[in-house]
């Protein structure tokens, strides 16, 4: 299948190479002090505190001689990095939600990744098609609330996607736009409950052209959503419940919810970047990562759901991440048909909804 490639990725890959060559000129005195420097392509704000304060001291540790350095960025900032890499040194392993990482893989950015027996202690759902990219953990994308705003009000908490459209929640919703995972996420499921599908999308811009006045805001940055929610300018999101836990962690009051429809996988995929100057460090950094141990670290810090069996969590850890039998029940998405119209799909929303 041909892969389309949004306008806006092109724009982006532009900026990436001159990114690409600036980090490498400003991280050449970090990479002096270090036999090899490992970089990760992975989200920025809680996600990576996480993997610099939690995982990647061991890492190094383990690894003497090794530095890991975080090019923080969104998916589609980080699949436009890799657009503009290829062929030349830069990311080594790199973080995606699960349709960019679709789109990486069709376009030849993951390298095949070496057998190891941490592979068979995976669930299905964690392995992507091909067996070049992995799922680090699994997230399930529904509807945060601002505890705080709906106690003052009066509201009961929500329980429907179809909540969205409630006038009452007129200049206090945050939807995050279309070229984020969750804004996406959105428009597909708004399209399957009014009737649609991933490949009948209608339905889906006829319920977001309802949602939409109730927008404040359709920025996806996580520093962002948390100032909203901190400030109660907003009282509901469109969000992942991962997200929601670092809200929390921050003293925010927000709560996670599980739409009755159903909530939507996103498995955060992670590949070894093809031609890596660095594979075999790379490819024990995605082993490492889909270790119990560190499994644990991202379920307990960023409410992922593990990818490997053989992790144990704490009641209360596992009460804040989907369970197996959540994830049996969320809404999977057909990559294959979604990433083939995503830039049109993009094009008509700028016009229709985010204007």
């Amino acid at each position: 299948m041909k892969t389309v490639v949004p306008q806006t990725l092109r724009k982006l890959a532009r900026t990436a190479a001159m990114s690409v060559g600036v980090a490498a000129t400003a991280l050449g005195a970090t990479a002096a002090h270090a036999d090899t420097t490992l970089y990760v392509g992975a989200y920025g704000g809680s996600f990576e505190q996480m993997l610099k304060k939690d995982v990647i001291p061991g890492f190094e540790q383990a690894n003497p001689g090794t530095k890991v350095v975080i090019v923080p960025g969104d998916s589609t900032t980080n699949l436009a990095k890799l657009q503009a890499q290829k062929g030349k040194a830069g990311m080594d392993v790199v973080f995606l939600d699960d349709g960019p990482m679709y789109q990486a893989l069709q376009m030849g950015f993951c390298g095949k990744l070496a057998d190891a027996p941490v592979y068979h202690d995976l669930y299905d759902i964690a392995k992507f098609k091909g067996g070049n990219a992995v799922a680090a953990g699994l997230i399930a994308t529904g509807i945060a609330y601002n505890t705080r705003v709906f106690q003052a009000k009066g509201w009961p908490a929500p329980t429907s996607w179809q909540d969205l459209s409630d006038p009452k929640y007129k200049g206090r919703l945050v939807m995050p736009s279309i070229k984020n995972t969750y804004g996406l996420h959105g428009l597909l499921v708004e399209s399957k409950i009014h009737g649609g599908s991933d490949s009948n999308i209608e339905p889906g811009f006829r319920a977001m052209e309802k949602i939409a006045p109730n927008v404040l805001s359709f920025d996806p940055s996580p520093g962002k959503i948390a100032e909203l929610f901190q400030s109660d300018e907003v009282a509901i999101a469109v969000w992942g419940n991962g997200r929601v836990q670092a809200l929390r962690q921050q003293g925010i009051p927000a709560e996670f919810v599980y739409p009755k429809e159903g909530a939507v996988a996103l498995a955060m995929g992670m590949c070894v970047v093809d031609k890596s100057a660095n594979e075999a460090l790379a490819q024990k950094f995605v082993q490492m990562i889909l270790s119990p141990q560190a499994q644990a670290i991202l379920a307990e810090s960023a409410g992922v759901a593990p990818s490997n069996k053989k992790t144990q969590l704490s009641m209360a850890v596992a009460a804040r991440v989907p369970s197996p039998a959540q994830i049996d029940k969320l809404i999977r998405v057909d990559w294959d048909v979604v990433n083939a119209k995503r830039a049109e799909w993009t094009q008509r929303w700028n016009r229709q909804i985010e204007r």
